[in-house]
């Protein structure tokens, strides 16, 4: 089989990436920033049902330095190049979101180039294809580029849609032999590894647990990180997925009240705190002067975007698991790990 580097080891993307590689075979090498974190990446992978001791290894690299990318991918066949930085609130200087993620990408692609690998699977975003363009009744597609000019588009979106774009512009000038597949999931729920809750996953875990009293006018579309996982194995092994970028998405998108309404209808009194109401638009806005992780959500208030799973469906033969199914598993996660202390009417 396969040796594979999977860069930001201890993500709950890249733990499922992991899993997924380790159970069909592969050699896996992950990178860390911070080696300390080697014990934890291995209770993750344990805890997905592979055994961390056969054919994972672990080396330091920081996307913002050039120094370990030439050890991490000596001797590799692939890199799953999951790794992007993802802020709790946003920078006053979207620069400082940009310039590393986009940096990083070309790091990783430069050092893959060098030291021969076949393919990389870069891991952007669906806010690199949908995002800019208000609400649009025909589904986005990967034929579409993200407005970067647009008022709705913040930092991390933008920080995305270039770093996605300054890799493509690597590989047609400079990448040589390289090949690029691209996954551009929406938001990731799932079942999580270990205690930390992440990303996508904290919408669940803050509405579980009481902190979100009425929901945010938010509507966003869901995918399983195990799902995602899956294709980004067939996008590095499928002699189809060269050159192509994937939209990874379940279903039909939600709104967070729909969303919260699933979740009562699933788990009953441990559901008891998820709110009832939305909250007005101008209420978010004034919240999130002083709430910072508001701020992200301020410019996609009342926005629903539809997008299109059938290119991976049809060329990768993808199977995505459907939207409640997404909901029950990460729910069912938050409480089984205590991350969400259950409580009755």
């Amino acid at each position: 089989m396969s040796r594979v580097l999977v860069t930001g080891g201890s993500g709950f993307l890249a733990g499922h990436v992991i899993v997924a590689l380790l159970r069909n075979g592969h050699e896996v090498r992950a990178t860390l920033r911070d080696l300390g974190h080697t014990e934890e990446v291995k209770a993750n992978v344990r805890a997905g049902g592979a055994d961390p001791e056969h054919g994972l290894s672990f080396v330091a690299a920081d996307l913002t330095r050039d120094t370990g990318w030439d050890a991490a991918v000596a001797g590799c066949d692939y890199v799953q190049h999951v790794a992007s930085p993802l802020p709790v609130a946003l920078p006053k200087d979207e620069d400082e979101l940009i310039r590393p993620a986009r940096e990083g990408t070309l790091r990783v692609l430069r050092a893959a180039r060098e030291a021969g690998v076949k393919r990389v699977v870069l891991t952007s975003s669906f806010a690199a294809v949908g995002y800019g363009y208000g609400n649009r009744a025909e589904p986005f597609t990967e034929a579409d580029w993200a407005n970067i000019k647009s008022p709705e588009v913040s930092a991390y979106p933008k920080s995305k849609a270039l770093a996605e774009r300054g890799a493509w512009e690597f590989i047609k000038s400079e990448g040589g032999a390289l090949e690029l597949a691209v996954i551009n999931p929406v938001a990731i729920f799932g079942p999580l590894l270990g205690k930390q809750a992440a990303g996508s996953v904290q919408i669940i875990q803050r509405m579980l647990d009481g902190r979100v009293r009425a929901a945010p006018r938010l509507g966003f579309g869901l995918v399983d990180v195990r799902d995602v996982a899956d294709l980004h194995l067939r996008a590095m092994l499928d002699p189809k997925a060269r050159g192509e970028r994937f939209i990874a998405v379940a279903g039909e998108p939600m709104w967070m009240i729909d969303v919260a309404r699933v979740l009562r209808q699933q788990l009953g009194p441990a559901a008891a705190s998820t709110p009832t109401r939305e909250m007005p638009d101008w209420l978010v806005r004034l919240l999130a002067r002083f709430i910072p992780i508001l701020r992200h959500a301020v410019p996609q208030l009342g926005i629903l975007r539809r997008a299109s799973n059938a290119k991976a469906r049809a060329m990768l033969g993808w199977s995505p698991r459907p939207n409640e199914e997404i909901i029950a598993a990460t729910s069912e996660a938050l409480l089984r790990l205590g991350l969400v202390k259950p409580r009755a009417s």
